[in-house]
Parts: C-alpha cells; sequence; structure tokens
C-alpha cells in the first residue's frame, strides 16, 4: 500500500472516522488548556480509545532513586518470577507535558505479555514544571536504577531494551546515547522508539504536510516545545544533533499520517548509514499516538503486532549476540 492516491495522502477508514469524530468535538483543544487539566482530559481519553490492560501476574507501582527526588514507575510482567533476562524500559508520550503511566498502561500491558519480558514503565517528570533536560535525566537514572536493582524488581537483568512512543521515543534515544557514552551495568542491547521527534532542528516536508487535522498538530507542537524548551542544539534535546555511531540496534515506527513521521524516517536511514542494524516500519494510512488508539481506531492492532513482533525477533537476536560475546571473552 502506498501512503497516497492521487497525490492525496491514504487514510484508512477507520482512522477517517475517528479523526471526523475528533475534529468535531466541541470546547476547546488540549493545548488550550492548562497542563493540569489537559493531563486529565489526555488520561480520560484511554478509556475510550485504548483497550483495558487486562491479565498481568505482575502489576507493581516501584520507586527509583531520581536526580530530583523519587520517579515513580511501574513494573508489568506476565510471570510472577523469572530467569536471568532482558527487561524493557518504557518512557510514555505526551509531548513531554502530559501522559503518565496509566496513559499507557494498555500497552505496556500488552508489550510485557507479547515480549514475554518484564517492562518498566517510568513516570519522568514533565514540563512546564520540570523544563527539560529534567524528562532526560529521570529516564537516564531510571535506566541504570533498572540495570542494577534486582532485589527491587525481584529479577535479575541482563540487558535493557528501551521503548517508548513520541516524546517517550524521543527519550527513548536520548537514554541510549546517555548510555553509550556512559555505559550503565548492564547494556542496552536495543533501541525501540515508536513515531521520534528525533530532529527538531528543522522542518521536515511532513510537519507542514499533516499540520493539521491528524491528531497532532502544528499548535500543540508550539505548545509542547514551548512547554520543554529543550536545547535542539544539543543531543539531549534533539538526538540527530549528536553522533549516532555506536548506538544499538533499532526498531523504529512510524505513522504515514503524523507531522513529525519524517523524522522517524530521517532517524532510521542515518543509523542505517552508520552501519546499525535496523527494522523499520511505517502504519501507512495512521496517524500519530496509534499505539494508544486500538479501540477507537481498531486497524492499530494489527500495527501494535507488527511492531511488537519486529522488536521480539531484534531483541532475540540482540541478546544472542550479547551471551556469545560474553562467552568468547
Amino acid at each position: 500500500m502506498t501512503d497516497t492516491i492521487d497525490d492525496k495522502p491514504y487514510v484508512r477508514p477507520d482512522v477517517a472516522g475517528f479523526l471526523g469524530f475528533l475534529n468535531n468535538v466541541p470546547g476547546p483543544k488540549m493545548h488550550e488548556l492548562p497542563p493540569p487539566a489537559a493531563r486529565q482530559a489526555y488520561l480520560a481519553m484511554k478509556d475510550i480509545a485504548d483497550q483495558p490492560v487486562g491479565e498481568l501476574a505482575v502489576n507493581k507501582d516501584l520507586v527509583i532513586p531520581g536526580p530530583a527526588g523519587d520517579i515513580p514507575a511501574r513494573l508489568f510482567d506476565a510471570k510472577a518470577s523469572r530467569e536471568p533476562g532482558p527487561a524493557v524500559v518504557f518512557f510514555h508520550g505526551g509531548g513531554f507535558v502530559i501522559g503518565d503511566i496509566e496513559s499507557h498502561s494498555p500497552f505496556c500491558a500488552e508489550m510485557a505479555r507479547v515480549l514475554d519480558l518484564p517492562v518498566i514503565s517510568v513516570d519522568y517528570r514533565l514540563a512546564p514544571e520540570h523544563r527539560w533536560p529534567a524528562a532526560p535525566d529521570d529516564c537516564e537514572a531510571a535506566a541504570r536504577w533498572v540495570a542494577t536493582s534486582p532485589e527491587a524488581l525481584d529479577r535479575s537483568i541482563t540487558s535493557l531494551i528501551l521503548c517508548g512512543d513520541s516524546a517517550g521515543g524521543t527519550l527513548t534515544i536520548v537514554a541510549a546515547m546517555d548510555l553509550r557514552d556512559k555505559p550503565a551495568a548492564v547494556p542496552v542491547i536495543v533501541q525501540a522508539p515508536i513515531y521520534p521527534a528525533a530532529d527538531t532542528s528543522k522542518i521536515y516536508p511532513s510537519y507542514e504536510q499533516f499540520a493539521e487535522g491528524f491528531l497532532l498538530t502544528r499548535a500543540s507542537m508550539d505548545w509542547f516545545n514551548d512547554s520543554y524548551q529543550a536545547d535542539v542544539a544539543h543531543m539531549r534535546g534533539s538526538p540527530m544533533a549528536g553522533g549516532l555511531a555506536g548506538l544499538p540496534p533499532a526498531v523504529i515506527v512510524t505513522a504515514s499520517l503524523d507531522p513529525i513521521r519524517d523524522q522517524g524516517r530521517a532517524y532510521a536511514a542515518a543509523l542505517i548509514a552508520q552501519g546499525i542494524a535496523v527494522t523499520f516500519r511505517e502504519a501507512t494510512g495512521n496517524i500519530h499516538g496509534f499505539i494508544s488508539l486500538p479501540k477507537a481506531v481498531p486497524s492499530s492492532a494489527g500495527d501494535i503486532a507488527g511492531y511488537l513482533a519486529a522488536l521480539k525477533t531484534m531483541i532475540a537476536e540482540a541478546e544472542g549476540q550479547r551471551v556469545m560475546a560474553q562467552a568468547a571473552r
């Protein structure tokens, strides 16, 4: 399926139905609300747009010591106990302003079940109360803590997979860079950003093409950026401002109707140019935020399943290589 038909972007029927509803909802838009009210509105959408969390053996709140106080987190696991192995550290989306553990709990639970791995979701500090670099500082600290805290997790961790969507996808890349430059107690074997803002230093074509009417708008992105105030000349503010050599293999997914689509494409291409293994997927005809929309946009379930299948394969390969390299020492 191409992403255009007669020079118009292809929009899936269920996506078109959802956008028709969303774009005609009366009242202020989320970016027109104060941040606390916007967070409540975003969370309220979860039960309408997303599936239930479902069954898990472990759904446990954690507290991670951070650079400016405790960082809330949650452990999702389909098994009550495990042999030593990898763990996923997840950073939620929401433009660095909205979103939390609850808003992304259905996806984290599904990831834990499909990957058959523990998933630790991190509730990093949000802007504008805590501007850049508070979020990357918390995410780096959380990833390092997971690598060294088997007692708190009741699981022995051999390696890390970093994952997140949107702003969390950006934080995934930044954390991978931080742990490349100063390694944690165990290695990061895979980075798996979902529709990340990988290069906010310039305007890509998709930013203009999908600026209005496709859930994530230019006005909301301006609000997020004004709230976060990242230094886009710094790799922790705009990851592609930094060097990519030495980063772990990647699974990257974009949405074809997303204003930040081209940033994800560019990041995948730049990694490939460095000789880094990349699995790239694009959800053709779908919109930004689809991992939290499988009830509102049922076809998103296929995109989620495809992403998790690709990620499971990449993790198996990377963990196998890690074990062989360790044995060869």
